[in-house]
């Protein structure tokens, strides 16, 4: 047994070496991650302990941001103190009406919640729910199997794999728990009802335990599902009624339900497996190559399960579908429910794109769609979220398991809201998008309290900022990337006499632009890193920032770590955007 352990520990994609290829890895997430679902622009336990350097008090009073007669002071002026308080982003809050079709928002998406780490070899947990509701998500997946040692309880598992798994009815009360949890802190705070929960459930149960999903349902979950009353709106819908509102839904449970055309005994190819080759990872090994290829061979004989018309009947306000042809986006779906939600993979809709993007784009405006990962992305890497939210696509499922650039992304677009964005005019059917030329300027003054990596000395650092600025036209997945010089210790003018601001107070006061076609959908990715010789540069702190949202002027930006951690590092930035 130790054996074996030791073997698939040795499978682990989360090393050194991956954690040290910053620009496109994260590290794992753990108990203490609070990032990825928008949820930690709002966390204030660390604020009373952040603090501004000297330098950066000094720069400030230099540019007459601030008056600061006591730079050297721990205490902060007051209008000091208020600028460190404010937050960087500010969400419009017509974004955040939930008065719309469920069609016109992003979903802020979790694909295989139950997982840690590793597709093929990684660990089902239960509590993977609770924190990735936590953390903001607002759609979670369940793959429900029956369990051949108790047919009455199907379990929740990542099939024809080594995964363990764990029960379906545990799952169900841990996200019964979730929504207890929201609805006592809406009314403590009386802050409204929390936003709905979404369920993809992915069924690969037979009759009697479709059933036994059904009876499990209703008993955990009882009044928190979705209400009748919505359900039958959702009837009227397919017959050509009107659609149903995402604050219809309350604060219910919604279970999206899998829809098979008439006939369809296509292989259950939920993950696409025909993809080759892995997700990036050189030197795969030969037990994972192993077990990729049993895995595609047994997906590959497994036909869908046709689902019982009680397991369809919770699912009427949204359900899943794969087309068997283009006729979703070229005229109108074939044989399908009029509620369809088109699930489909990042690669199969990227074959798509380039011809067809404004025909599927034109389809979003009206009709659900769901993107996930590609099965090739063993190792939970993500897929890149933007170019699908540039066509519409309202839930971009992504594996939680790592705070890789994906996650940070999402994180940017969901911050400050309840896990519902509303999309951009142009792709709810309204206006055009304008073709204007932005220019953005960035001014990276300096950071304070920069976090130093496990096992260094902090003088071993050398501090710089790495930017990239994410347009959701770019699909060469190169998008333009500009940085600071490293800071070095040198002596800063206006500080006082002989004192050199240390590597966790660097100063760079240097200015990064871009030009850009205007777009509602453009991100900010920003890295603190240090330019360590003969080795891969590690990330120290990570923020992302839809530009949207960026306050403009000078603003202190939190910064989180790679695994998704709250810091206290602050990055202070002007952000300055006009036309080209």
């Amino acid at each position: 047994m130790v054996d074996l352990a030791s073997r698939l520990a040795s499978l682990s994609p989360f090393g050194r070496k991956q954690q040290l290829d910053t620009d496109d890895s994260g590290e794992l997430v753990d108990s203490g991650s609070i990032a990825g679902g928008g949820h930690a622009g709002r966390h204030t336990e660390l604020q009373d302990s952040l603090r501004v350097s000297e330098a950066l008090r000094r720069f400030l009073a230099h540019e007459k941001v601030i008056r600061d007669d006591k730079p050297d002071s721990p205490t902060l002026s007051p209008t000091l103190h208020a600028l460190l308080q404010r937050p960087h982003i500010q969400v419009p809050p017509e974004l955040t009406d939930r008065s719309h079709p469920l069609s016109a928002y992003f979903f802020s998406s979790s694909h295989n919640t139950y997982l840690k780490a590793h597709q093929l070899f990684g660990a089902s947990e239960v509590s993977a729910y609770g924190s990735t509701l936590a953390a903001g998500a607002r759609c979670v997946e369940i793959d429900a199997w029956d369990d051949e040692a108790n047919a009455d309880e199907p379990k929740v598992t990542h099939g024809y794999t080594l995964v363990s798994h764990i029960s379906f009815r545990a799952v169900c009360e841990a996200i019964r728990d979730v929504v207890d949890k929201e609805a006592q802190s809406a009314a403590s705070t009386q802050s409204g009802a929390a936003a709905p929960i979404f369920i993809s459930l992915e069924n690969h149960c037979n009759p009697h335990g479709q059933k036994r999903l059904v009876n499990i349902m209703q008993e955990v979950w009882g009044d928190r599902l979705l209400s009748s009353d919505v359900r039958r709106k959702g009837h009227e819908e397919q017959e050509g009624g009107a659609k149903v509102r995402l604050d219809e839904l309350g604060s219910k449970i919604v279970v999206i339900a899998e829809y098979y055309f008439p006939g369809e005994t296509v292989p259950d190819d939920d993950d696409d497996d025909d993809d080759e080759g892995s997700d990036g990872d050189s030197g795969e090994q030969e037990d994972t190559k192993k077990a990729r290829a049993e895995y595609a061979k047994k997906k590959k004989a497994t036909t869908t399960t046709v689902i019982i018309p009680e397991l369809a009947d919770i699912g009427v306000c949204a359900q899943s579908c794969k087309p068997p042809n283009n006729s979703w986006f070229e005229s109108e779906l074939v044989d399908g429910p009029h509620d369809h939600l088109i699930n489909v993979s990042e690669s199969a809709l990227s074959t798509l794109l380039s011809p067809h993007k404004d025909m599927i784009a034109a389809h979003n405006a009206n009709w659900l769609m769901r993107v996930y990962p590609k099965g090739t992305r063993i190792s939970s890497k993500n897929l890149d979220p933007v170019p699908f939210w540039g066509i519409g696509a309202q839930i971009c499922a992504l594996n939680w398991q790592s705070f890789g650039p994906s996650m940070q992304l999402n994180e940017a677009l969901f911050s400050g809201t309840d896990g519902f964005v509303l999309k951009p005019s142009y792709l709810r059917g309204g206006e055009k998008l304008p073709s204007k030329r932005k220019r953005l300027r960035l001014r990276i003054a300096g950071a304070t309290d920069v976090p130093v990596p496990k096992g260094r000395e902090s003088d071993d650092i050398k501090p710089y900022v790495s930017c990239v600025l994410i347009h959701p036209d770019d699909l060469s997945g190169k998008p333009p990337k500009c940085k600071t010089d490293h800071y070095k210790q040198a002596h800063i003018p206006f500080l006082r006499p002989g004192h050199k601001s240390p590597v966790t107070d660097p100063l760079w006061d240097e200015t990064l632009e871009w030009v850009y076609a205007d777009d509602e959908l453009v991100f900010l990715r920003m890295l603190l890193k240090s330019d360590d010789k003969f080795a891969a540069n590690p990330t120290l702190a990570t923020a992302a920032v839809r530009l949207h949202y960026a306050v403009k002027g000078w603003n202190f930006i939190r910064l989180i770590d790679p695994r998704g951690h709250e810091t206290t590092c602050t990055l202070l930035v002007k952000v300055d955007i006009d036309d080209a």
